[in-house]
């Protein structure tokens, strides 16, 4: 036969229960902070370099014709894009 828990084993078991609990969610938080932090600064970096591809497309765009085919060749080739 098992023995049956007494009413404070329970609720010392329980309250053990809840802390850890509380601090795996701290954690969990913790980490979706870190998480969230990283995806804007992702985001941030993304969108500065969408500002940098419209600026050289304006650029190239700007030379006309030829020339602003060679540009456009030119500033892919050099990192631009």
């Amino acid at each position: 036969m098992t023995e049956e828990k007494t009413t404070r084993e329970l609720v010392y078991e329980t309250n053990r229960d809840v802390k850890w609990i509380c601090r795996a969610l701290r954690q969990m938080e913790r980490c979706d902070e870190d998480f969230e932090t990283r995806i804007r600064a992702l985001e941030g970096w993304r969108a500065e370099k969408a500002g940098e591809e419209r600026r050289v497309s304006t650029i190239s765009a700007g030379a006309g014709g030829v020339v602003g085919g060679v540009v456009a060749v030119l500033v892919k080739v050099l990192g631009g894009g």
